[in-house]
């Protein structure tokens, strides 16, 4: 990846619309290079997606919580079934697996208090490979960005 490459990934994390004709007047190159360029991006998995950034709260999506999870035993059995039931449900939006107090922690978006209540009691209270749940409600929202920072 070069220094162009870098420059046409910096203009797309900012607008995945931008014409090809656009792109390639920005970063100074041809509509046929850059055109091939993106698609060389793409091949090489460093563009893996587009998609549209909705509003959370205009979706009724208002709470965002930070659910940390540790689980009774670190086996792949038990970590293995624990990722293929987080991976079903689609209010958890990122899940890490972590170093420290948490073996992981997800982020998980409801409606509201009740619905995440039910999600906990459900979803998650119902593993049996998991131990221990502490959840943080995020307050407000600071920043929130998809845009990696590419030096």
């Amino acid at each position: 990846m070069d220094r162009t490459d870098k420059k046409i990934l910096k203009i797309m994390q900012q607008d995945g619309r931008i014409s090809n004709q656009a792109l390639a007047d920005r970063v100074g190159i041809s509509t046929a290079a850059c055109w091939r360029r993106v698609r060389a991006l793409e091949d090489e998995g460093l563009i893996t997606s587009y998609a549209a950034i909705l509003s959370r709260t205009k979706v009724n999506l208002n709470l965002c919580a930070f659910v940390h999870i540790t689980l009774t035993r670190h086996s792949k059995e038990t970590t293995t079934s624990f990722e293929e039931a987080i991976l079903e449900r689609p209010e958890v939006l990122e899940c890490f697996s972590t170093t420290g107090d948490a073996d992981f922690i997800l982020r998980v978006v409801t409606e509201s208090i009740e619905s995440l209540d039910v999600f906990l009691s459900e979803s998650l209270f119902t593993l049996p490979q998991i131990s221990q749940v502490r959840s943080n409600i995020a307050l407000r929202e600071l920043k929130f960005t998809t845009t990696l920072p590419l030096s």
